[in-house]
């Protein structure tokens, strides 16, 4: 019996949900589908730059959970980017991390920032 994955904690969503190449109409393509905790894989890794223990305890899994994230959605990307194939970003087991506000208060202006 295969255990069931643990939820993943992401702080960041995607605005552009898909990518695909110019040429045959989005219908005639292939799709690789890249989860949304892969994503923020990425973007912890490749990205901000930081190592996998840092970045694993950002999304609340092992080191070893965080490798295989990583390594999965850099296949998918690769295969995609090399194959000529649309990129769906969708599903997957997270939940959004909590956000801390901050206002600086000499001009009033916001911003979010994610606990941890």
């Amino acid at each position: 019996m295969v255990r069931p994955k643990l939820c993943r904690r992401v702080a960041w969503q995607p605005v552009c949900r898909q990518f695909r190449p110019v040429g045959p109409p989005a219908e005639e393509q292939k799709r690789v589908t890249l989860t949304v905790d892969e994503l923020e894989a990425m973007r912890l890794a490749d990205l901000l730059g930081l190592y996998q223990e840092d970045a694993a305890g950002r999304m609340g899994v092992s080191r070893q959970t965080f490798a295989r994230i990583i390594e999965s959605a850099r296949r998918k990307v690769a295969q995609a980017l090399t194959e000529g194939l649309t990129l769906l970003i969708e599903g997957g087991v997270f939940t959004m991390a909590q956000m801390r506000v901050f206002q600086c208060s000499d001009c009033g202006h916001s911003w979010e920032v994610p606990f941890g």
